[in-house]
């Protein structure tokens, strides 16, 4: 893990299941960091998420191994076991909590984030909270409504408006949400373990290191709950 020298500092966060992580994940990361000009990029695996139990998840420590293996890559990731060591399921709110609670005052935090995860933010613990602790970059696909994006977030009841001079949304803690549109991969990790259980290559929609992970442990290929 990246060392902090106590100095001011810009962090993003990406989180996720991760299981894999792809590269999808990764150029969302790298792109983000660029354009932001943040100093790291983490990938913070999940524990136990609250709002994925339709899919069986491949062990922490797997995926956790395969988000380090992955952050290797750039100079601009690192990865984060924070949610793994916490028990009980994983709430982005007690994350950003303790970036805080780490960096201190001189934190500046963008919690990286897609579209359709957002308009269910409604749904976390504490989502009105979530704002005063970290600016948020919402990755938006083209052809999104800005319209509905506007009345949702006016639906959200936290204070959010529009400066046409930033071209961002500011929120009275100072924080900000901005939308970006990046890179499209459209590459899913269901459809990943599919193909792997099907033996079919991956080589391409993943780093090759976490390609050769998966291959030597033999993740997703018969009964991923037990892996």
């Amino acid at each position: 893990m990246w060392i902090w020298t106590g100095k001011n500092v810009k962090i993003g966060i990406l989180g996720g299941t991760f299981n894999p992580i792809h590269s999808g994940h990764l150029r969302v990361a790298e792109e983000i960091g660029e354009y932001l000009g943040l100093e790291k990029v983490y990938l913070i695996p999940s524990g136990v998420p609250p709002h994925k139990g339709q899919h069986p998840l491949a062990d922490f420590t797997h995926r956790m191994e395969m988000a380090r293996l992955a952050s290797k890559i750039s100079p601009m990731l690192d990865v984060w076991d924070i949610e793994g060591k916490r028990p009980g399921l994983s709430y982005s709110i007690e994350t950003l909590r303790l970036f805080h609670s780490y960096f201190g005052s001189n934190l500046e935090l963008f919690f990286i984030i897609g579209t359709d995860a957002f308009i269910e933010i409604k749904t976390w613990k504490e989502y009105q909270n979530l704002f005063s602790y970290s600016s948020f970059v919402v990755i938006n696909r083209p052809g999104h409504n800005k319209e509905e994006f506007s009345k949702f977030l006016d639906s959200l009841n936290v204070g959010f408006i529009w400066n046409s001079e930033r071209k961002c949304f500011c929120h009275p803690s100072g924080n900000i949400l901005l939308k970006k549109v990046t890179t499209l991969m459209d590459i899913s990790a269901t459809r990943i373990r599919e193909m792997v259980a099907m033996k079919k290559s991956i080589r391409f929609l993943v780093p090759e290191v976490v390609r050769e992970y998966i291959e030597k442990v033999g993740l997703y290929l018969i009964n991923e709950s037990t892996q």
